[in-house]
């Protein structure tokens, strides 16, 4: 039913934004990965907020789950038909839109990565031009997440630590990934990474692995999962074996079901990627480049450590960007 209901909204915006071409004006196609993920959902919030404050009109899609790679090529396709004034596109991973991005090229529809999806070595190789990337410094967020761990166990510290990665293959995942696993490295040599697996966006499949890295390494110290769908099934795991006070656990989004968890004392921080700011800034730079104006090749939008403190302080600026 809620598969249904999400594609009937689509719908309705689909034929919105044919309404409107048909009366000349510029409508902005969005293509995302799933909103039954509470980020992409903040993130669409953004993108209204944008189009609202710039005064433009989009059609929205996206597709069922984080994994659903050839239903999202379909969809870019079809969403082609319609001509959009430009293509904001969040793939799911490097290459599956490539065939859509470089038929967009030949239409002369700009392309826009939103949330840093597409690796920009890839898109040059297979001759896709992107108007700009933009979204959270990923590199950066893992590092992040590194720092503040470091930070409560202390430089001194030892252990394992495991490191649950996003869907294989996607660039966003690898590079929180490796930003964590190298600045920590750095900071803390005593805590060794002694795993780090995909976890494919999956809850379920992260609490596997949480479960069994730590029958595995029962003095485990830390976990830093690439997402907060991740995280929290690692916090069920961990909960689950009464370690919830030896593990601190890091994800990365700072989505609603995140900070829920959070103010229950359950994850210890995610580091929030601000997907409604990335929403509404991508729209607006939009319009920039529809009106002839320039953007840089790469925009970061900025990051935040959320934690239990951080939330009910309430002091931090960024604080009402978290949705």
């Amino acid at each position: 039913m809620k598969l249904f209901k999400t594609l009937l909204v689509a719908s309705s915006l689909l034929a919105l934004g044919a309404s409107a071409q048909a009366q000349d004006k510029p409508v902005y196609g969005v293509l995302m990965k799933t909103l039954a993920n509470p980020f992409w959902g903040a993130m669409e919030q953004g993108v209204k907020a944008g189009a609202d404050a710039a005064g433009v009109e989009y059609y929205l899609q996206a597709v069922e789950s984080d994994q659903a790679a050839e239903p999202q090529l379909n969809t870019c396709n079809t969403m082609l038909e319609r001509k959009p004034t430009v293509m904001i596109t969040a793939a799911i991973n490097s290459n599956i839109l490539l065939p859509c991005l470089k038929r967009a090229n030949e239409m002369n529809i700009p392309v826009v990565d939103l949330d840093n999806n597409l690796d920009p070595a890839v898109t040059k190789e297979a001759g896709v031009n992107i108007t700009f990337h933009i979204g959270s410094d990923n590199m950066a967020a893992g590092a992040q997440g590194a720092e503040y761990l470091v930070g409560k166990v202390g430089k001194d510290a030892k252990g394992p630590v495991l490191v649950i990665e996003g869907l294989s293959g996607n660039i966003t995942g690898k590079k929180r990934a490796d930003g964590f696993a190298n600045k920590l490295k750095e900071l803390a040599p005593g805590l060794e990474v002694v795993a780090s697996l995909p976890g494919d966006w999956d809850r379920g499949k992260a609490a596997n692995i949480t479960n069994d890295i730590l029958t595995k390494h029962p003095d485990l110290v830390a976990i830093f999962a690439a997402n907060d769908g991740m995280a929290l099934g690692a916090v069920e795991t961990v909960f689950a074996a009464s370690k919830g006070e030896q593990v601190t656990i890091i994800g990365v989004d700072g989505n609603s079901d995140a900070v829920k968890s959070i103010k229950e004392g359950r994850l210890t921080a995610s580091v929030a990627q601000l997907p409604y700011l990335v929403g509404k800034q991508a729209v607006e730079n939009v319009k920039k480049v529809v009106e002839g104006g320039k953007v840089d090749e790469v925009l970061f939008v900025p990051t935040l450590v959320l934690t239990k403190q951080v939330i009910e302080d309430g002091k931090e600026p960024m604080l009402e960007f978290v949705k």
